[in-house]
């Protein structure tokens, strides 16, 4: 099976947003993916390795994706490599 993916434009690294207590900030992360897509991004890249996404248990990382992916009208590129 061949799959072909082209990507152009701009991808921003998202960070996850959290609150004062350490949770995630849903709302603030649906804020944030609606920003990148009215600032005319073309795609999205979050829970990359350089940031807080080593830090999230797995499946506060699977809902984070999900709520992204569910939410936005451009690709978005996720983050494999946190051990």
């Amino acid at each position: 099976m061949t799959f072909a993916v082209t990507t152009k434009g701009v991808y921003p690294i998202a960070a996850t947003p959290f609150r004062e207590d350490f949770s995630i900030d849903e709302a603030g992360i649906d804020r944030l993916t609606d920003f990148y897509q009215e600032a005319g991004a073309t795609g999205m890249t979050i829970l990359g390795i350089m940031g807080e996404a080593h830090k999230l248990e797995p499946e506060e990382a699977r809902a984070i994706a999900r709520r992204v992916i569910a939410r936005s009208r451009v690709p978005v590129v996720v983050g494999v490599s946190s051990p």
